[in-house]
């Protein structure tokens, strides 16, 4: 995973220690927001996703009391990541670089049609990727 996360901290502009916690996030909200069999075939088929899952995504509601005030009023989805995300430091033109990041390096191991599925069932995210 650490050969992953740095081309992410490179291709997107930021550190590696940010690069690692911005990726784990990222996966974690397509396992939330997508249907389970693609998304669990996408993340099994990444080298260390399910360990960047299961480390950096705590209750399930999409990243502690933000996450799950926005989730409780109608605001999660995309935009609660992306509020997860500036609150990491990142700005928006770096946010899209990693979703474009973390969708190409997903398809690179899971495959199009896998990705493809999981892309088109999370609302709002294609404008990103």
């Amino acid at each position: 995973m650490s050969d992953l996360v740095n081309r992410v901290a490179e291709n997107v502009g930021i550190d590696p220690a940010t690069a690692e916690k911005a990726l784990g996030m990222m996966l974690g909200f397509l396992q939330r927001e997508a249907p389970d069999g693609p998304v669990a075939r996408m993340i099994e088929a990444i080298p260390g996703a399910s360990e960047l899952v299961a480390q950096y995504n705590d209750d399930g509601t999409g990243g502690g009391l933000l996450g799950g005030l926005m989730n409780a009023i109608g605001g999660g989805g995309v935009m609660a990541l992306g509020q997860q995300l500036m609150s990491e430091g990142l700005g928006m033109g770096e946010i899209t670089a990693l979703a474009r990041e973390t969708i190409s390096i997903a398809r690179e191991y899971a495959g199009n049609e896998v990705v493809d599925e999981v892309v088109g069932a999370v609302p709002g995210l294609s404008q990103f990727v």
